[in-house]
C-alpha cells in the first residue's frame, strides 16, 4: 500500500479519465514552455507540482508508518525492531517535526530543485508535460542515483578524517537510527551525497516532468524508509533481489564499514562491502530482519 502512495499526484494527473488530468485543469500557457527557444524564466507549474508530489508522498508514507508503528495493522502489536536493543523511544510528533524541519533535508533539497528548474539548469526534456510516467526511466534514475551516491558515500568515509568529521559524521551519531533520522546530518553531507548525484543523474537520464516527479518522490521516500527502526513486510523479498532494507542500512549505522549503498545493495556486493544483516544475529540484530 505504501509504495503507490509515493506517486499519488503524477498518477492522478496523467491517468486517462482522471478528473485531475493536468490538461483539463490547467490552461496550456501555464505549462507549455520550450527552454531552448522561449525567452524568460520557465513556468513554475512543473516545479510546484514536483515539490507537491514529494510532500504528498511523504505525508502519506509517514501516515502509513504511524499506523504500522503503533500496531494498527497488527492488532496492537509493536513491529519487530531491527536491533536487539529495541527501537529508540521517542514521541512521534517530536520525530515528525524534527524530520520535516531539517534545514539540510527538505529545505536544501527544495532550494536545489527550485534553483535548477527556474535557472534552466535541467536538460530541456524535463520541462515537457507530454506523455505520462516512464517507469523504466524512473528505475534507471534510481539505480544511477544510488550508484553515484554509493561512490560519494565511500569517499566521505575515506577522503580524510577532517572531511568526514564535518560531512558525514553528524549523521553517524545515530547508531540505532529511527525513520526520522533520514535527513538529519549536515549541509555538506547533503551536498555531496544527495545533490551532486541528483544533478549528475538528471543530466545522464533525460525524461519528462512526470517521470522526474515519480523518481524524486520514490527516492526521497525510500531513503526515509530504510532508516526505519522496524522491519517491513516486504523486506524478505527485497533481500532476495538486493534492494535496500532498514536492516541493510542499520548494518552501516551500527558498524560503519559495510553497506554503503542505500536503495540497492548491488554496488556493495560488487565491491565486497556487503554484509547480510543475518550475520549479526542474535548479538546485535533480531532474527528474521
Amino acid at each position: 500500500m505504501v509504495w503507490p502512495f509515493m506517486f499519488t499526484l503524477p498518477l492522478a494527473m496523467t491517468t486517462p479519465g482522471s478528473p485531475l488530468m493536468y490538461d483539463e485543469i490547467f490552461p496550456v500557457h501555464w505549462y507549455e514552455y520550450d527552454p531552448v527557444n522561449d525567452e524568460g524564466l520557465p513556468k513554475p507549474l512543473g516545479l510546484s507540482l514536483g515539490l507537491l508530489t514529494v510532500a504528498i508522498g511523504q505525508l502519506l508514507v509517514l501516515g502509513v508508518f504511524f499506523c504500522f508503528k503503533f500496531g494498527y495493522f497488527s492488532s496492537g502489536m509493536e513491529p519487530l525492531s531491527v536491533q536487539t536493543k529495541g527501537a529508540r523511544p521517542y514521541e512521534f510528533v517530536e520525530g515528525l517535526v524534527t524530520h520535516l524541519a531539517q534545514p539540510e533535508g527538505f529545505g536544501l533539497l527544495g532550494s536545489y530543485l527550485a534553483g535548477t528548474w527556474m535557472f534552466k539548469l535541467m536538460p530541456p526534456m524535463y520541462y515537457s508535460f507530454e506523455g505520462g510516467i516512464d517507469w523504466s526511466k524512473v528505475f534507471i534514475c534510481l539505480v544511477i542515483q544510488d550508484g553515484i551516491q554509493f561512490v560519494m558515500h565511500r569517499l566521505e568515509h575515506s577522503v580524510s578524517p577532517t572531511f568526514y568529521k564535518y560531512s558525514h559524521k553528524p549523521h553517524h551519531r545515530f547508531t540505532n537510527p529511527r525513520l526520522f533520522d533520514a535527513f538529519n546530518g549536515s549541509v555538506l553531507d547533503t551536498l555531496c551525497m544527495i545533490l551532486i548525484p541528483l544533478y549528475a543523474t538528471a543530466n545522464l537520464v533525460h525524461c519528462n516532468v512526470w517521470t522526474y516527479m515519480a523518481f524524486g518522490s520514490a527516492y526521497a521516500n525510500w531513503l526515509t524508509l530504510i532508516h526505519s527502526e522496524y522491519t517491513f513486510p516486504w523486506d524478505k523479498l527485497f533481500h532476495l533481489v538486493g534492494f535496500g532494507t532498514p536492516a541493510d542500512h542499520h548494518v552501516h549505522h551500527a558498524f560503519f564499514k559495510y553497506n554503503y549503498g542505500h536503495l540497492f545493495m548491488w554496488f556493495d556486493m560488487i565491491s565486497g562491502t556487503y554484509k547480510n544483516p543475518s550475520e549479526f544475529v542474535p548479538k546485535a540484530f533480531n532474527k528474521d530482519v
